[in-house]
């Protein structure tokens, strides 16, 4: 597969971890050049086979395209890679689909340039190029729209933030919190359950049900929020503590793990401290909005 594919942008891929593999294959998949290099050559022997290319430096990399698609293991390996090459830099896009912080993206931006792109992809490897995959991109939009329909390759509809380029890592970070707080949850409600000798199968049905009533609050709470008004049009804060108080006294009883609840209660009781037991839950934005 050379680059003079007509109509299929040429793409390169630095990076061949499982989803950098995943990257390029999606790219090939849809017929565009795909140029791959990797510290280690080997992990680039199966891609070859399926017709990338292979190129001896990450110098020749990037110069076999017009769109840098980068996911290697953190900031400092960006910078160690692409540094170096100066000017050879211009006129390209670089999308880095690397795991990190907000401040590392904005640094990045600061010497890459205009064209940069910062991404967070929220799939595994297995779901690149999946129609409901979703992938986040923030920075000039100009390079966003360059390439966006090469970046489809990927899944879904690429879903642009914002000139901020911390915005993928922030909105990344965000999400990983519901994962942990849904999860850790869940797996709370297993062991306490599990202590009746209740399955965790059994309890998926229940689990799924409340989780997709709690989904269904959310476009209210976050009018509450951007309002900055709570009224309790459901249950108070003060109604709250008190079941977190049966939750815990339960774990207790079960000999399961009570920290999870203990520490929602902690963080409840501040809030009726500072006079907000009377409204929504949602209030309880105010004490995430301090600083710990």
């Amino acid at each position: 597969m050379g680059n003079s594919d007509a109509g299929h942008t040429p793409v390169t891929v630095l990076g061949l971890g499982l989803m950098g593999q995943a990257l390029a294959r999606a790219f090939l998949r849809d017929g565009h050049p795909t140029t791959v290099w990797n510290r280690t050559s080997e992990k680039a022997e199966r891609l070859v086979a399926e017709g990338a290319t292979l190129a001896g430096s990450v110098g020749d990399a990037v110069a076999a395209s017009p769109l840098v698609v980068v996911c290697v293991s953190d900031y400092d390996t960006v910078r160690g890679l692409l540094e170096p090459l100066g000017e050879a830099l211009r006129g390209r896009v670089v999308v880095n689909l690397t795991s990190g912080t907000s401040a590392q993206a904005r640094e990045t931006a600061e010497w890459l340039g205009d064209g940069y792109l910062d991404g967070a992809i929220m799939a595994i490897p297995p779901a690149i190029g999946a129609a409901d995959t979703t992938i986040l991109y923030s920075g000039p939009r100009t390079a966003f729209e360059e390439h966006k329909a090469t970046l489809r390759s990927l899944g879904g509809d690429p879903t642009y933030l914002g000139g901020d380029h911390g915005l993928s890592s922030l909105y990344d970070v965000a999400m990983l919190g519901l994962m942990w707080g849904i999860g850790d949850a869940f797996l709370h409600g297993v062991a306490l359950l599990g202590a009746a000798g209740v399955d965790a199968t059994t309890f998926v049905p229940f689990a799924r049900k409340v989780i997709g009533t709690v989904t269904d609050w959310l476009p209210g709470y976050a009018r509450q929020v951007d309002e900055g008004s709570y009224p309790a049009d459901d249950a108070s804060i003060d109604t709250h503590l008190a079941a977190m108080d049966h939750l815990i006294h339960e774990s207790e009883a079960a000999g399961v793990n009570a920290e999870l609840p203990q520490f929602f209660k902690a963080l409840t009781e501040r809030a009726v401290a500072d006079g907000r037991g009377g409204d929504s839950y949602t209030a309880m934005i105010e004490q995430f909005r301090k600083a710990s």
